[in-house]
């Protein structure tokens, strides 16, 4: 099932997604020609948003933790992706130690991990998972809904100097982190300099700016739009950024303030451009972090001068009660896609370059201008039926194969923009 389009793809979005179609062969040279240049991130995930008039990312995480909602259908494409990015960070790895969030609650996110267990499994590696959770002092089975069994290990470090990561009587290759390090990197996780940490320890939110992402897609979807003859504008959310605010001590609502009105009125100028006739509305969110923590929607400049103490506690603290200091206003995309009345948007899995399937976050107590990353969420969000990379001409461009192929083309450009985002905060080696 594709979710129904609630506006008739007759505008923008159809001739971008006949673009699309017209130059598949093009793309496709065109995103191999940048892999030849920039190293993918090892696997990412990209929330995307259809307005019928565009189609863009609206956030981007080097941390999935969604597996488990992946269609089993296409496990096959995930095992052969992993492959090819194993064997290029570590080609005689055998031993993988898996890293996740510190969760033994959240059955649903530990189904994640045993999906991406099972997918490192059938790529030919042992998989082991150790936790950074204090009270995991001993192997701790866990029993999940589906009847699997997980099982967390105490970390340590192994070797005369402590110079590598592992458990007892296992020694790893490689560390994959499912963890994004929002609240820093643990000590035991420091000066690993004998093993591949997966994402690299910068790539966490610690230290990671979503404002220098979208910066970097910002560069990508200029070069593609123009290789293509169209407007980047289709596939680019805007954006301005606020450094200094603080919203318990109301700082920064005049930086704040005088952003969004800065960016409202260029989306002014693109919607009449193109004869919107919606609202237009930003999205003002921490620079740094996930979970959709610290988010709101703002229509008007107003909305965000003398926010009421409840408003002022949502934005102000993001996971793991790391305060809110810098924020990014972004370019809200309308959401038009809807299933069983609740509104929807597609995430798309990537693992190397490869897209590897893809599922549909639904929310039937939010608006399509509305993060859907919060309470009414589904969990069980309906998977994409088809893959994101068999285009098919003889049909029409919004046709169940040809949306989940604009999908993955904008989805991949976004994990190109990571690339580029990594290489750029790479902390220089003393």
């Amino acid at each position: 099932m594709v979710p129904h389009l609630t506006t008739a793809l007759t505008g923008p979005l159809l001739e971008l997604e006949r673009s699309f179609l017209d130059n598949d062969t093009k793309i496709e040279q065109w995103l191999r020609s940048q892999w030849l240049e920039h190293t993918p991130p090892f696997y990412t995930s990209v929330d995307l948003r259809n307005s019928g008039f565009k189609l863009a990312p609206v956030d981007t995480n080097l941390f999935p933790g969604g597996f488990n909602n992946l269609s089993p259908a296409f496990l096959p494409l995930c095992v052969q992706a992993a492959m090819a990015a194993i064997e290029k960070i570590c080609p005689e790895a055998r031993n993988l130690l898996l890293v996740p969030e510190n969760h033994t609650r959240n059955l649903f996110y530990l189904q994640n991990v045993a999906s991406l267990a099972n997918i490192l499994h059938h790529a030919g590696l042992n998989v082991r998972i150790g936790s950074l959770l204090p009270e995991i002092t001993a192997p701790t089975s866990l029993d999940l809904p589906d009847g699997q069994k997980l099982v967390l290990e105490p970390l340590k470090r192994l070797g005369p100097a402590g110079r590598r990561l592992g458990l007892e009587d296992f020694d790893p290759c490689a560390i994959l982190l499912n963890n994004d390090l929002s609240s820093g990197v643990p000590a035991i996780l420091q000066n690993i300099d004998e093993q591949v940490l997966i994402p690299p320890l910068h790539a966490g939110w610690h230290g990671r700016r979503k404002s220098h992402h979208f910066a970097a897609y910002n560069e990508v979807a200029i070069v593609f739009a123009t290789a293509l003859g169209i407007d980047p504008w289709l596939i680019n959310p805007d954006f301005e950024v606020c450094g200094k605010i603080n919203f318990h001590e109301r700082t920064g609502e005049e930086c704040l303030a005088s952003n969004v009105d800065t960016l409202l009125f260029r989306m002014r100028a693109k919607y009449k451009e193109y004869g919107v006739k919606d609202d237009p509305f930003v999205i003002v969110k921490a620079d740094a972090g996930t979970y959709g923590m610290g988010i709101m929607t703002v229509k008007d400049a107003s909305e965000v001068k003398g926010l009421n103490r409840k408003q002022r506690n949502k934005m102000a603290v993001g996971k793991e009660g790391v305060q809110v200091t810098e924020v990014i206003i972004q370019e809200g995309v309308h959401s038009f896609e809807t299933v069983d009345e609740g509104v929807a948007e597609p995430v798309v899995y990537m693992i190397d370059r490869y897209v590897v399937g893809g599922f549909y976050r639904v929310n039937t107590s939010r608006a399509r201008n509305e993060n859907l990353n919060a309470p009414g969420m589904s969990f069980k969000p309906l998977t994409f039926e088809y893959g994101c990379c068999l285009p098919d001409r003889t049909i029409s461009p919004d046709a169940p194969p040809n949306r989940f192929y604009a999908y993955g083309v904008v989805g991949r450009l976004a994990m190109l923009a990571a690339s580029l985002e990594l290489e750029r905060t790479m902390p220089e080696i003393a």
